[in-house]
């Protein structure tokens, strides 16, 4: 296989990847809501799964993808937006652990009381997190676009 079209595959497949958390992120969104059902939370909860899944899976491909093809490592580790998008998807796996603990809990309490039901503020207060991920979305996505340009290596 030629070095452009590995180069060209795992481009493809991060941003596969990345635009499946997307959705996975907005159906979250969608889903956690005032009115949320035990059905709900299931769904939720397994949804969250797949959301650490492709996480990783970003990272795996995205790293694979900088040293094994595109530009390189030389030319990602020393740019300063590829640090910054990194450090802003960070970010976004931090903020991630509050909705998965409150998820997990709320499947826990379902199993023991099949009536239990998330307080209006504690599905606010989840989605505000989300939310917060999501918007977060639009520097990591700027920091691409930059680094792609050239932008952020040092001498640029």
């Amino acid at each position: 296989m030629s070095f452009a079209t590995t180069d060209l595959l795992f481009a493809i497949g991060h941003h596969v990847l990345v635009f499946a958390l997307a959705a996975v992120l907005a159906f979250e969104i969608a889903v956690l809501r005032h009115g949320l059902t035990a059905r709900d939370i299931a769904r939720l909860s397994r949804v969250d799964v797949w959301y650490g899944i492709l996480a990783a899976a970003i990272l795996i491909v995205g790293f694979s993808r900088a040293v094994f093809a595109a530009k390189g490592w030389a030319y990602y580790s020393a740019n300063v937006f590829f640090w910054a998008k990194i450090a802003t998807f960070a970010l976004v796996g931090v903020l991630s652990i509050r909705p998965t603990v409150a998820i997990i809990g709320w499947r826990r309490a379902l199993k023991s009381d099949p009536g239990f039901l998330p307080g209006v503020m504690a599905i606010a207060g989840l989605r505000r997190y989300l939310w917060a991920e999501a918007l977060l979305f639009v520097p990591i996505l700027a920091c691409a676009a930059l680094m792609a340009r050239g932008y952020g290596a040092p001498g640029s």
